[in-house]
């Protein structure tokens, strides 16, 4: 885990490349002190790093980000108001690595959808 306690892994199931994640924003983590103080959000590159940290879980492999389409951060990650999350992710292997697809949502809202190349390092 780069950023040491940011998250907890509740839930982590996967089969034939769909996997589903639930986890918890640690709403105390000492990135929210600097982004923002008083109304804390969370970083979009903390969610990316979230979804290749549970994709080399699932796959048992170290990777390397090479490419992100489509990101579309669609609402915003408060983790005293939403910290738990349900992450799904389509994971399908290509000629040089993996390709994911995936979406996050607290409650019914759709907070961020992207897709990423990742090489395996």
């Amino acid at each position: 885990m780069l950023l040491k306690d940011f998250y907890t892994i509740n839930k982590l199931e996967s089969d034939n490349g769909k996997a589903f994640a639930q986890i918890t924003i640690n709403k105390n983590h000492d990135v929210f002190k600097g982004h923002f103080p008083g109304n804390p959000v969370t970083p979009g590159v903390c969610m990316m790093q979230i979804i290749k940290e549970l994709t080399e879980e699932i796959l048992s492999k170290k990777l390397f980000m090479e490419a992100a389409s489509n990101v579309k951060f669609m609402a915003i990650i408060n983790p005293e108001k939403t910290p738990d999350l349900e992450l799904t992710l389509d994971i399908d292997e290509t000629e040089t690595g993996f390709r994911v697809k995936n979406t996050t949502k607290f409650n019914d809202t759709v907070a961020l959808k992207l897709t990423t190349a990742y090489k395996v390092i």
